[in-house]
């Protein structure tokens, strides 16, 4: 995918994607120039921006596992990006074979490669849909198939909210996949803040809309607080994401706010 002649008919030429960014971020291969060249005026803007994507993707394993030790057999991946290392199908499945699991993702190399990926689990597929949409993604085949609402389900937002404008309405949205789901249900996210780096925030937010197809919109401890209105938080809250639920302590850095993205977990209380 390094070779720019192979550049899909559908994808901008100029440019970057937000999910071949943060593959690159992970050191990964399905990206291109216009990816890499937008990482690296990241980088100069924040130069520990590798860190807080293997952070942010370490969330993405710990809140799995943590989902599927309280009894969840069904998740449901929004913005799900490109496929890497530690993939939710991977994690869950490991844990409880058989549990199911749909990515959800409108980027045309993501869905490509999360096809080859899935082609052969009967228990996970991708979804092309936007989550600007809910109704859409709800009412997929793909969705459908595999997900059973009268069950416990969880949904994962990584790093996705944040590129929901206010106009776009991230609160409804959220919303309206959780009225979608039974009681003792489940929601995690992460969500980048401006409150921490403000002036970073606001420089990586610029970066995003000059360079990629998506802008950021950083937002503050309790605004991403009541995106989980609905849902009950557990330990330890909303945090810094290398404070939920550490593997080790020694993974604690000194300074969590240089780590700015908030990460929670919550139950379906209603």
């Amino acid at each position: 995918m390094r070779d720019e002649d192979v550049l899909p008919r559908d994808v901008d030429p100029g440019k970057a994607s937000v999910a071949r960014m943060y593959d690159a971020m992970l050191g990964g291969e399905h990206n291109f120039a216009i990816d890499r060249e937008a990482v690296a005026a990241f980088t100069a803007i924040d130069p520990q921006v590798r860190t807080l994507a293997r952070a942010n993707r370490a969330f993405l394993g710990r809140a799995v596992r943590f989902l599927v030790d309280a009894g969840v057999r069904q998740f449901v991946d929004l913005g799900s990006g490109i496929p890497t290392q530690g993939n939710v199908h991977e994690v869950a499945q490991a844990g409880a074979p058989g549990a199911r699991v749909v990515y959800v993702d409108n980027d045309p190399v993501a869905v490509a490669h999360s096809e080859a990926l899935l082609a052969d689990n009967p228990d996970a597929t991708i979804v092309s849909a936007d989550i600007r949409r809910p109704a859409d993604v709800l009412s997929s085949p793909g969705v459908r198939k595999l997900i059973d609402f009268d069950q416990p389900v969880a949904v994962l937002m990584i790093t996705i909210l944040h590129f929901i404008s206010r106009e776009e309405d991230p609160a409804g949205i959220v919303a309206a996949f959780r009225d979608a789901l039974p009681e003792g249900s489940w929601l995690a996210l992460t969500h980048a803040t401006d409150e921490d780096r403000p002036d970073t925030a606001a420089a990586v937010g610029q970066l995003y809309r000059d360079r990629a197809t998506s802008p950021v919109t950083a937002r503050s401890h309790d605004e991403i607080g009541s995106l989980f209105d609905g849902f009950d938080l557990v330990e330890p809250g909303l945090v810094h994401v290398p404070l939920w639920r550490p593997d080790r302590q020694e993974d604690v850095p000194e300074n969590p706010s240089q780590y700015w993205v908030y990460a929670g977990v919550g139950r379906k209380s209603r």
